[in-house]
Order: C-alpha cells, then structure tokens, then sequence
C-alpha cells in the first residue's frame, strides 16, 4: 500500500513540475511567441510625436508609437528601424540603447519608444543641421519593409526634425497600457 502512494506522489509531482515547466515557456510568453510569429511594417500604424522643446536644452525629446492594426497578435521583438534623411543626402539613424524583451502585442495594442537627438542651438537654424525634414523612415524589428510617415507634434500638426547629429537615440520599446 505504502508503495503505491509513494509512486502516485512522485507522479503527482512529476506532472506538477512538468505543467510548471510549460507554463514558463508556454504559448503565450513572449520568447515562445517570438519563435511563431513577427509585427511586420505594414501591420502597423506608425506615429511619431516630436514633443514640446525643454528650456535651455540642447536636446529634444520624441516619441515613435505603433499600433497593431493587422487581425491578428504578433511580437515586436527588438528596437524599430527608425531614419531621416533628405533624399539621397546626409542620414540621422536610430540607435538603440538598454536591453529589449519581446513584446506580445494584441490587435489594438500599442507599443512606444522614446527618442532623442540634438536640436539645433540657439543662434542656429534648422539649415545648419544635418538632417531637416517633416518625414522619417520606420520599419518593424527584424522586417526588411520599411514605411515614410509624417512627423507631428503633440497638437497633431505637420512639424520637422531638425537634427544635428547622425544618431537618434532610442530607448528599449514598451508596451503602452490605458
């Protein structure tokens, strides 16, 4: 008798530690989503946001938002492509800095990631930059696709990029909730 309880106990926790397992890698975990499926470009609506300049900064702040407008979930699973440039001329590209993790985006969902370049100074104009233009260029991690959009500022208006540099700086995409 004692036998037997012994057996369906180790079983017992045999399959506990089995269900465990596949519930830290199952279906719906990010690194086992990033296997089956990728947000590709044309998915998703693109946005960028320039934001309201802070005084006395030579810095400028924008945001990059994607939203999945495709029927079904996909992972966005490292950082954007993300670049201006006028025609065939001088490029500012985006670089990302910090560590991504996949992001299971449901249809609907929202993901943002924050940018940063230089500005023009004070005393200089916008001509003085290297890169001055009211499109960027943005794709979807790990996608050869790529989209031209429109640059906006907070009120939604037509705005520029004036960026004096050949990075923009990128942080880690999140996921936007609310």
């Amino acid at each position: 008798m004692q036998r037997r309880s012994v057996l369906a106990t180790t079983t017992a926790a045999l399959a506990l530690t089995v269900t465990a397992g596949l519930a830290l890698t199952g279906c719906g975990s990010g690194r086992m989503a990033a296997l089956h499926a990728n947000c590709r470009t044309k998915g998703l609506g693109w946005k960028v946001t320039v934001l309201k300049a802070a005084p006395h900064s030579t810095h400028r702040e924008a945001r990059l938002s994607v939203v999945n407008k495709g029927s079904q979930p996909c992972v966005f699973d490292g950082f954007p492509t993300f670049a201006v440039h006028v025609g065939k001329g001088p490029e500012s590209d985006g670089k990302g800095q910090g560590r991504t993790m996949p992001i299971d985006v449901a249809r609907g969902g929202t993901v943002t990631t924050k940018l940063r370049y230089k500005d023009h100074a004070p005393g200089m104009s916008p001509a003085d930059c290297l890169v001055s233009n009211d499109e960027v260029v943005v794709g979807a991690p790990r996608d050869h696709h790529q989209k031209v959009i429109k640059v906006r500022d907070e009120k939604g208006k037509k705005t520029r990029m004036n960026i004096c540099e050949q990075t923009v700086w990128m942080a880690p995409p999140a996921e936007r909730t609310g």
